[in-house]
């Protein structure tokens, strides 16, 4: 991969890394509904005319339904469920469990699509929702913590996974800028009767708006440009490596400028679902491919 490439796929990391510790920042203000409809609204403004400008709007029209629906369970559902968790986890736990979507992708394929998985694959879910299951553990010990926001969490992922299988079926073909404009738009016409009706009775401070427009503005609609720049210079299964850059950028982001700690327990679990998502997606199986893994 060619070092300007290397630098966008770890600039890339960081900014989906710091998503987490913006929500952290702006979910208490703002709220679940409202924080998702200033990402969404202004997601949308970033990515519009770059849709314009390639003359992909008719995509949007001749998939609305498709588009629509991914709206909904790739955004609106999503965006709202982190935003719950935001609440009671810290940003690099969140960033720890996002990295679990790819699982969920995997094992959706497997019951909608007929998709076959490997042993190693079986062996990767069971590995990384162990993971799951040992943070869980860590952060119910004492009784401080209940289950809803790691279920919250999980639930998010677990809609990424859906989405994804839901494009590949419905939307093959169709221009992923198309889709992501067209969903961030979808979405914040979806939540706007919430957003409205649980807007904060407090203007949330400039601090919290800060962190809210970075989420929506780079942590969104940048995010997208630089993740499709990826996928057309060095390729889909090379851009999607970001995956396991997200929660070491979510883990520094949080400990260095929010003052959060993890500990070992749940540092073990992030390492637990990391292989596990690796085996579960096959790159365990590309290293070995290229020299990476000890022949067998």
């Amino acid at each position: 991969m060619p070092l300007r490439e290397i630098l966008a796929l770890l600039l890339l990391a960081a900014i989906w890394g710091g998503s987490f510790m913006f929500m952290r920042v702006a979910a208490p203000e703002f709220g679940i509904f409202a924080l998702v409809e200033v990402r969404t609204v202004l997601a949308t403004l970033v990515l519009l005319p770059v849709l314009l400008l390639r003359r992909q709007l008719a995509d949007v029209r001749r998939f609305f339904w498709p588009i629509f629906a991914i709206g909904a369970i790739n955004t609106a559902i999503p965006f709202a469920l982190f935003n719950f968790s935001s609440l009671h986890l810290e940003a690099g736990v969140n960033a720890i469990l996002n990295a679990t979507a790819p699982m969920f992708g995997a094992l959706i394929a497997f019951i909608w699509l007929q998709e076959k998985l490997s042993k190693v694959a079986i062996l990767g879910l069971l590995l990384g929702f162990a993971g799951v299951a040992v943070i869980s553990e860590q952060k119910l010990h004492g009784g401080q913590l209940t289950l809803a926001p790691i279920l919250a969490a999980c639930g998010a992922t677990a809609c990424y996974g859906l989405a994804a299988c839901m494009m590949k079926r419905y939307l093959q073909g169709v221009k992923p800028l198309a889709v992501a404009a067209g969903s961030q738009a979808m979405a914040s016409v979806m939540l706007l009767p919430l957003a409205l009706a649980t807007w904060p009775a407090v203007n949330p401070s400039t601090h919290a708006w800060l962190n809210a427009v970075a989420l929506a503005v780079a942590g969104t609609g940048i995010a997208y440009l630089l993740y499709f720049h990826l996928i057309a210079s060095v390729g889909p299964s090379k851009a999607i490596t970001v995956a396991y850059l997200v929660p070491l950028f979510g883990i520094l982001w949080g400990l260095v400028l929010l003052n959060e700690s993890l500990s070992a327990q749940a540092l073990a679990g992030g390492a637990c679902i990391l292989v596990g998502v690796a085996m579960t997606t096959g790159v365990t199986r590309l290293f070995a491919r290229r020299g990476f893994a000890p022949a067998k």
